[in-house]
């Protein structure tokens, strides 16, 4: 069942990424290529993710986890940046 759901939800992710990213390069104002820019990477964690599903390997997990973490820790900067009147 694996073999079958993991290229497929792979292919989903691929196409989520491709929407976010477009989102980035054409956002109209900086809150909405932030936000973009955040679902970008939670996507990249779930393609990780699903690869080590797929393979049956942990080895990726500790990279998706500083991945994770340093993309809250960004939006979140980046929130309070905004926050504090930085260019909108």
């Amino acid at each position: 069942m694996i073999e079958i759901v993991c290229p497929i939800v792979m292919l989903m992710l691929i196409v989520a990424f491709g929407a976010s990213f477009v989102r980035v390069v054409i956002g109209p104002s900086l809150p909405d290529r932030v936000i973009a820019l955040d679902m970008a990477a939670t996507i990249v964690v779930a393609m990780i993710l699903t690869h080590c599903v797929q393979t049956n390997s942990a080895y990726y997990i500790p990279a998706a986890i500083s991945i994770a973490l340093l993309s809250f820790v960004g939006t979140v900067a980046l929130a309070l940046y905004i926050r504090k009147g930085g260019a909108v």
